[in-house]
């Protein structure tokens, strides 16, 4: 098991960044989603202490008890490791992922109940706060687990991105917002000198049980969810003047749209999106 947690700083309030991933989330799923594979949505329905449904642990101690409850499903062929595809059976590549968002908070469960069962899951759990990346124990561990932790910085300005992910409409180091003129995000202290200023706390935890491939798994698993969370809030600094002065009411439309559009391109086209690194 592997345990990180990853700070990603932001030039927005906490409050701005609730609406911006939401929106994010939407039209990201829409680039990964083509050719039979993508993303599938379930459920996106509200849950409630005592109403809905609840995670199987209470949300940060019992402190959050209402959100957005999503049940998606991720058909993964082209975007896992060769040696993943050749040692599973077909139609086994199915990634469920259960999420509670109780925002600031936010659990992430990510499971592969038809084939791995019990022996594969990824944990993650977002906590949003107005600071610059300097809480040490956002999450409240236990000091065991606060030893098993490993902490990395992710820079969105500066952090290398692969050739295949670059995109120079989605460079912070290039982008200004019409909007809010935030940007672009120069040098490496940039993030001590923006305001608003927040930070996402996302603690990942990783468990794969297969002998000989537990640990190479796991390792892959955390590099790709440091990929993923760094070309995800580039995007979501990049797309300031799409998301800025949006209401929830705007992002739960967003959203219904979206899902019918997902249903659709899932069903024709061509695969799409993130591809994996052999």
């Amino acid at each position: 098991m592997i345990i990180k947690e990853f700070r990603i700083t932001l030039p927005m309030t906490v409050e701005e960044y609730q609406v911006a991933q939401l929106y994010s989330v939407a039209e990201a799923s829409k680039n990964e989603t083509g050719g039979g594979e993508g993303i599938e949505v379930l459920k996106n329905e509200p849950f409630a202490s005592g109403a809905g449904v609840q995670p199987k642990t209470p949300l940060l101690g019992g402190q959050y008890t209402d959100g957005q409850f999503t049940h998606k499903i991720y058909h993964l062929a082209s975007k896992v490791p060769s040696y993943i595809r050749w040692l599973a059976p077909a139609g086994a590549l199915k990634i469920h992922e259960e999420a509670w968002n109780a925002y600031p908070y936010c659990r992430t469960i990510v499971s592969n109940p038809d084939y791995m069962k019990e022996n594969f899951f990824i944990s993650i759990e977002t906590i949003h706060l107005p600071d610059r990346g300097t809480t040490e124990n956002a999450h409240n561990l236990s000091p065991e687990l606060l030893k098993k932790r490993e902490v990395e910085h992710i820079c969105i300005a500066t952090d290398p991105v692969l050739r295949s992910d670059y995109k120079d409409d989605e460079d912070p180091t290039k982008y200004k917002s019409a909007k809010t003129e935030r940007g672009p995000l120069k040098g490496a202290d940039w993030k001590n000198h923006v305001n608003p200023v927040m930070t996402c706390y996302k603690l990942v935890t990783v468990e794969f049980k297969w002998f000989g491939l537990q640990g190479k798994v796991e390792k892959f698993i955390q590099k790709s969810e440091r990929r993923i969370f760094t070309n995800f809030h580039r995007q979501v600094f990049c797309w300031t003047d799409k998301w800025y002065g949006l209401t929830m009411d705007d992002i739960r439309a967003i959203e219904d749209k979206t899902q019918k559009e997902l249903d659709e391109a899932r069903a024709s086209g061509q695969v799409k999106g993130t591809k994996a690194e052999d």
